[in-house]
């Protein structure tokens, strides 16, 4: 008796795991006799995460007045964590509401907005129409928890953005900076 119990329990685990074996599944539109109604595809009850495509037409260049200018109509919007218009923004909800007042679709979420586009690779390389993104605490590494767009470069050492600072608002910094300097992770040209 005690020989066969390991050999029931193999032969339950086995039992077990078959029906999970994908050969052995159906296709999921595959109609069985007993029952009439298809299944959908279960691709079809996950949406897929995409990144947004939709693209200035041309050089972005040609577009980044009109963003400065969008950006800039924001100025004095009180902070507001998860808002996304002009009665309280937060920092990824201001570079989301520019874009798509222009048309243009980018993520929400800063984290995603970092990892959107081409990483500038040297500081001197930051132009107007640039993202920056920040860290909470400075020299140290961590998760991006601030993001904003460049609006004007004036030389070596000043380089304005314009953000949702959760203290002041939406306004313009220079990145240099003590505070932001500090916690500048990088730069992306989105486009």
């Amino acid at each position: 008796m005690l020989r066969l119990i390991p050999t029931l329990l193999l032969l339950l685990l086995v039992s077990l795991f078959l029906p999970s074996c994908e050969t052995l599944k159906r296709s999921p539109g595959f109609a069985t006799s007993t029952s009439k109604s298809r299944r959908a595809p279960a691709a079809t009850t996950r949406p897929a995460v995409r990144k947004p495509t939709t693209a200035p037409a041309g050089p972005y260049d040609r577009h980044v007045r009109n963003v400065i200018q969008e950006a800039r109509k924001y100025t004095g919007t009180p902070y507001r964590s998860g808002g996304n218009d002009r009665q309280g923004i937060d920092c990824s909800g201001l570079i989301c509401a520019v874009y798509s007042e222009l048309g243009y679709k980018v993520p929400r979420i800063s984290w995603q907005q970092s990892e959107f586009g081409r990483e500038v690779q040297k500081v001197e390389d930051i132009r107007p129409g640039d993202w920056l993104f920040f860290v909470p605490d400075a020299g140290k590494e961590g998760y991006v928890s601030h993001a904003g767009i460049v609006t004007e470069v004036k030389g070596k050492g000043e380089v304005i953005f314009i953000h949702a600072s959760s203290s002041r608002g939406v306004r313009e910094d220079n990145l240099y900076s003590t505070y932001f300097k500090g916690r500048f992770v990088k730069a992306l040209r989105p486009f």
